[in-house]
C-alpha cells in the first residue's frame, strides 16, 4: 500500500530551496585547478623567462611540455569529482564548455600566430583570452575575485603591447597569480567554510 505524504505549500518551497542549494554546494568550486594551473603556468613563465635571459638552454621550450601531465591529471580529476557528485550541474557544464572554447580557440589564434611570425601578439592575445574563462567562471558562480582576475589579464593585456617582448612572459606570470592563484585559495577557504564548517 502506498503512503501518501502531505507537505504544505511552504514545506514544498523549503523542500526545493533545499534541493537547489545542495545542487549548487555540490558544485562547490575548490579552487584545485585553478591552483594546479596557477602554479605551473607561473613556473613555467618564470623558468622561460630565466631561461632566455640568462641560461640560454636550447630546449627551454621543453618546460611547457609539463601542461600535458596536467591535463592528464585534470581529467583524471574531473572524472572522480563526477563520480563522486552523482549528478553533473548545469553551472558545472557551462564553465566546463567556457574553458574548452576557449582553448580551441586558444589553439588555432596560436597557430595562425605562429604561422604567420607573429611574436609580438602571442603574449597579449593570451592575456585576452586568459581573461575570459576567468571572468565568465566568476560571473557564473558568483565570485569576485575571479571576476576581477579576468579583468586583471585584459589590462595586463594592454599593458603588454608596450613591454618589450623578452619581458612579456612576466605578465603571463603575473596574471595567472592575479586570476588563478589568489582566486584558487580564496576558492579553497570558502570550499572548507561552507562544508567543514
Amino acid at each position: 500500500m502506498e503512503r501518501q505524504i502531505n507537505i504544505t505549500e511552504s514545506e514544498s518551497l523549503k523542500l526545493i530551496t533545499s534541493m537547489i542549494n545542495k545542487a549548487q554546494n555540490r558544485f562547490n568550486e575548490n579552487g584545485t585547478l585553478y591552483l594546479l594551473w596557477g602554479w605551473l603556468i607561473l613556473g613555467c613563465c618564470l623558468f622561460q623567462f630565466a631561461n632566455n635571459n640568462f641560461f640560454h638552454w636550447e630546449y627551454g621550450f621543453a618546460i611547457w611540455y609539463t601542461t600535458w601531465i596536467a591535463v592528464a591529471y585534470q581529467l583524471y580529476y574531473l572524472k572522480k569529482k563526477r563520480r563522486k557528485e552523482g549528478v553533473s550541474t548545469y553551472t558545472g557544464s557551462i564553465i566546463n564548455y567556457v574553458w574548452i572554447s576557449i582553448f580551441i580557440c586558444a589553439f588555432i589564434l596560436m597557430m595562425v600566430l605562429l604561422k604567420n611570425e607573429y611574436f609580438f601578439a602571442i603574449f597579449p592575445v593570451i592575456l585576452v583570452l586568459y581573461g575570459l574563462p576567468t571572468f565568465l567562471s566568476g560571473i557564473i558562480i558568483r565570485f569576485k575575485p575571479l571576476q576581477a582576475g579576468g579583468i586583471a589579464c585584459w589590462v595586463l593585456a594592454i599593458i603588454c603591447v608596450f613591454l618589450p617582448l623578452k619581458y612579456q612572459i612576466l605578465l603571463i606570470g603575473l596574471s595567472v597569480i592575479v586570476a588563478w592563484i589568489i582566486p584558487g585559495y580564496l576558492l579553497k577557504s570558502k570550499f572548507k567554510l561552507e562544508n567543514n564548517g
